[in-house]
């Protein structure tokens, strides 16, 4: 299978999702949005992932290629893709299936339980995972539901952590990519959002609790396997 993702940033790239995929024998390509790199063609991949950032999906001014961008993620689902946004990426689906996007009550930083909804039972992607499971969490925004969506997943902090559209289009608001190098690059480059918020941990805290890496992984290849066996069909 021929992937593809969206980088929006140097330090937020594909995480333990690169590992599986070249496991598992997936073709993988990139556009670096910061770099203003192009999009590719509708026929040049079956997969689109949709990376983090730092930036809100309504600062088109300052990030003029997220307009684009919307426009392709909005095409992309249109004609079949498979789909999956990982938190900036779940707010840009989110906001092209004609949800509000909007500054959550609490910004959410750290490792943070999520719990499932009574749908992800029924969801043939989620209904394997735990009822409840620690996740590496870092974002300010959050989005409504879009509708026709399938709610999977809240938290303390935050409402809607995770949607699933159509059986083939996934977004989750928490991370299950992260690696520790990914953590690395987050505290180096956002180290001004670690303020004392109700629900954001220290740098000392996010590098405490390492031993949840495994369970991420494994988290995320039992999410990319069923996406993958259900494209496959």
């Amino acid at each position: 299978m021929r992937i593809h993702y969206l980088q929006h940033v140097s330090f937020e790239g594909l995480g333990n999702i690169e590992d599986w995929a070249l496991s598992t024998g997936h073709q993988i390509s990139c556009t670096r949005l910061f770099k203003y790199e192009p999009l590719p063609e509708m026929d040049e991949f079956d997969w689109l992932i949709i990376m983090g950032g730092p930036m809100n999906i309504y600062q088109e001014n300052e990030f003029p290629w997220l307009a684009d961008e919307k426009v392709f993620i909005k095409k992309a689902i249109n004609a079949g893709k498979l789909v999956l946004g990982i938190c900036l990426g779940a707010q840009l689906i989110a906001d092209v299936l004609g949800a509000k996007i909007y500054q959550n009550k609490y910004p959410e930083i750290g490792w943070f339980d999520v719990k499932l909804t009574d749908d992800a039972r029924n969801s043939k992607m989620f209904n394997t995972f735990p009822e409840c499971f620690t996740a590496f969490h870092w974002h300010g925004d959050t989005f409504d539901l879009p509708s026709k969506c399938v709610w999977i997943a809240q938290s303390d902090a935050c409402e809607h952590q995770a949607f699933e559209y159509d059986g083939r289009v996934v977004g989750l608001q928490f991370h299950l990519d992260t690696t520790i190098e990914s953590i690395r690059g987050l505290i180096k480059n956002c180290s001004d959002e670690l303020n004392d918020g109700v629900y954001i941990q220290s740098e000392t805290e996010l590098m405490r609790h390492l031993e949840n890496l495994k369970d991420l992984r494994e988290y995320s290849e039992m999410l990319l396997d069923v996406m993958e066996a259900g494209f496959r069909k």
